[in-house]
């Protein structure tokens, strides 16, 4: 734990995180001045690394902050207390649109710093990422019975197949500029029911 920067007020901890979450969503790791990030904040970059040793650093720790954050949010919509997958990842999204009222660059850059290939932070970017991006992996799912699907669905595909639709719908609303949560709720409950039709017997 950064002792230093969580001795912060929440408001200042934001504001860093926020600054970082834009600058980065903006470029690719390498060419993220930490100097930009600094201003965004309102601090001065030698503070900046008061908190955080290097620019890895704090790549990686709003990296794992992503994943904190998103794991609250998602317990706190009562994710993980129904056993139909559809109704998870229904609020699933929901979780996540509120998030982005807090933190509005957190889906873009996550979605920047999945795809990032810099060598100094790829390989800890996809250690946290892996596990749950397939059904055998992920352990907050619950079981799917095949008797509920229709017959020689492969379960796997299927899952894949609506993780990926859904982190793309969220990064494409995150892109208007202006997070408008209402739609993105009606619109991918519409997209539910849209799979429940298509992959349920």
């Amino acid at each position: 734990m950064n002792d230093k920067f969580y001795s912060l007020p929440n408001k200042k901890q934001e504001k860093i995180i926020n600054a970082g979450f834009r600058v980065f969503s903006r470029n690719s790791y390498k060419k993220s001045p930490v100097q930009e990030i600094a201003d965004e904040a309102g601090i001065s970059k030698s503070l900046l690394f008061f908190y955080f040793r290097n620019k890895k650093d704090l790549y990686l720790f709003l990296w794992k902050k992503v994943e904190e954050i998103t794991m609250k949010a998602l317990m706190e919509a009562k994710c993980y207390e129904t056993g139909d997958i559809f109704e998870m990842m229904y609020r699933g999204l929901v979780a996540k649109a509120g998030m982005m009222k807090t933190y509005p660059d957190i889906t873009n850059f996550s979605v920047k710093a999945y795809y990032e290939d810099d060598p100094e932070v790829r390989d800890d970017i996809r250690a946290v990422v892996a596990p749950y991006t397939s059904l055998k992996t992920n352990k907050t799912l619950p079981p799917l019975d095949p008797k509920d699907f229709k017959e020689g669905l492969d379960l796997e595909l299927m899952y894949q197949d609506m993780y990926l639709a859904s982190e793309g719908y969220i990064w494409q609303m995150s892109q208007t500029g202006k997070i408008d949560v209402d739609k993105m709720i009606s619109d991918y409950r519409k997209l539910i029911e849209f799979w429940k039709g298509l992959y349920l017997r």
